[in-house]
């Protein structure tokens, strides 16, 4: 496995620890002629408080894996751990963003995110200062008595965003969450989620198929395979500290972006003759 980093190799400090830690795990679909292995074992850290990225060809494993850690899916063949306890099933301190908001359309927006406070029992007083508090950071105070409906796709993430952080989760897992958007209100998402990031510092688990995006917000980068989806490499920016959307344009982020472009070439061609031979 290949690992590149963006650090000076003189470069010291202790490694964070594991929040969320995959050992071994592997997944497969199916039984008999028709069973597909989705997944070989793959030995993966989340340190705590990290910006994890996964990218890699379509069908590759990468929403499999998440859905593993989300309780969701359980793995064919090995464990995942978090605070090292296995995961058994779904649990409120993993909260979960997908591609579309999967808001409640009948409720309002403060009302959907105040929807997970009241649920573990919070007066509804508090459960509004806490939906207040995560609007006023997604900037759509304004908006707090309107209805899914009535805002725009890149809006509506937000309001997702906003839910899953006013649960309070220990980890937050998001598939694509920005995979419908328009490129402009993509960059000013990516912009508005790393300022959350840098603000509260969640573990994150992030899944994409852009790599800039992985750049710009990702303290470490998991480039999967073809299926059967292992690691193939990983790089550790530090672009996700910086303030300055510029620094898409410099040489380090560049040379980055085309290794792992590369990298990523040569698996959606292996994924291509997959698709041929079938």
């Amino acid at each position: 496995m290949q690992e590149t980093s963006s650090r000076p190799s003189s470069a010291g400090g202790a490694t964070a620890p594991a929040k969320a830690r995959f050992e071994a795990v592997s997944k497969r679909f199916g039984t008999g002629d028709d069973a597909v292995q989705a997944l070989e074992p793959i030995t993966l850290d989340i340190a705590q408080n990290g910006f994890v990225c996964l990218v890699g060809p379509s069908g590759c494993g990468k929403s499999t894996l998440l859905n593993i850690l989300a309780g969701f899916e359980t793995a064919t063949s090995g464990r995942v751990l978090m605070d090292g306890q296995p995961v058994k099933g779904p649990d409120a301190r993993r909260g979960v963003v997908f591609q579309q908001g999967a808001l409640f359309t009948w409720m309002s927006v403060e009302d959907n995110v105040a929807f997970g406070p009241l649920a573990v029992g919070r007066s509804r007083a508090e459960a509004m200062k806490v939906a207040a508090h995560f609007l006023d950071m997604v900037g759509l105070t304004a908006f707090a008595k309107r209805y899914p409906y009535e805002l725009s796709g890149g809006m509506q993430q937000r309001v997702g965003i906003a839910r899953a952080l006013a649960n309070d989760p220990e980890i937050l897992l998001m598939d694509e969450p920005f995979a419908a958007l328009d490129a402009q209100t993509r960059e000013l998402l990516q912009e508005e989620i790393r300022r959350i990031w840098q603000e509260t510092r969640k573990t994150v688990l992030w899944i994409t198929h852009s790599i800039e995006e992985a750049l710009f917000l990702a303290t470490d980068i998991v480039v999967m395979s073809a299926r059967p989806g292992r690691i193939k490499a990983r790089f550790r920016p530090e672009f996700a500290t910086s303030n300055d959307p510029a620094v898409v344009a410099s040489a380090e982020f560049v040379r980055m972006k085309a290794e792992i472009f590369g990298l990523l070439r040569e698996e959606a061609i292996a994924a291509q003759r997959q698709e041929d031979r079938l």
